[in-house]
C-alpha cells in the first residue's frame, strides 16, 4: 500500500497523533518511511501478498519492520536506546490506529517487540543477513490461538493462520 493511500484512510485525530509523533523527531521521518518501504518491498518479493494476512509471511514483515526502522534511526541517532523507543512508538502507534481486531493486534505488537529485540543483534548487520535471521526465527514461529498464547512464547514470533 502506498503511503498516500494509507494517510487517506486516517480521520483528523489520527492524522494529529501521527502528525504529534513526528513533529517530535522529524530528523527520523524519512529513515521511517525507508525503512517502511524496503519492507513491503522485501516482503512483496518473498511472500507476495501474503505477508498482508495473519501468518508467517506476516511474523516476518513485522520483525522485520522494526529491525529496519531501528537499524535507519540508529545510523542518525548513534544510540540504540533512542532507535528502539523510537521504533516502539511509531509501530505502537501504528497498531493503535490500524483497525485490528484483538489477536492480530496482540501477535503483530509481539512479533514487533520481538524485531526490536533481534535489532539489538543486528545493529551493524547487512540487509541479507537480517532477511536470513528473521526467515530463520519464522521456520520456529508459533501459532497462536488466543492472546495469553502471546506470553506464553514470549522468545517466538507468533503467527494466526498458516
Amino acid at each position: 500500500m502506498k503511503i498516500r493511500s494509507l494517510i487517506r484512510k486516517f480521520n483528523f485525530w489520527q492524522l494529529f497523533k501521527i502528525a504529534g509523533l513526528m513533529f517530535k523527531k522529524p530528523r527520523y521521518i524519512f529513515p521511517t518511511l525507508r525503512a517502511t518501504k524496503r519492507t513491503l518491498v522485501i516482503c512483496d518479493s518473498l511472500y507476495g501478498k501474503s505477508h498482508h494476512k495473519n501468518g508467517k509471511a506476516n511474523a516476518f514483515r513485522h520483525a522485520i519492520w522494526n529491525v529496519l526502522i531501528c537499524q535507519k534511526v540508529f545510523d542518525i541517532s548513534k544510540d540504540e536506546i533512542k532507535a528502539i523507543t523510537w521504533s516502539d512508538k511509531v509501530t505502537t502507534l501504528h497498531e493503535k490506529l490500524a483497525p485490528n481486531e484483538d489477536i492480530p493486534k496482540a501477535m503483530d505488537l509481539h512479533n514487533n517487540q520481538l524485531g526490536r529485540e533481534y535489532f539489538k543483534e543486528l545493529k551493524d548487520v547487512i540487509e541479507p543477513e537480517v532477511i536470513a535471521f528473521i526467515e530463520d526465527k519464522v521456520t520456529q514461529a508459533k501459532l497462536v490461538i488466543k492472546i495469553e498464547d502471546t506470553v506464553r512464547f514470549s522468545n517466538d514470533l507468533v503467527y494466526l493462520l498458516e
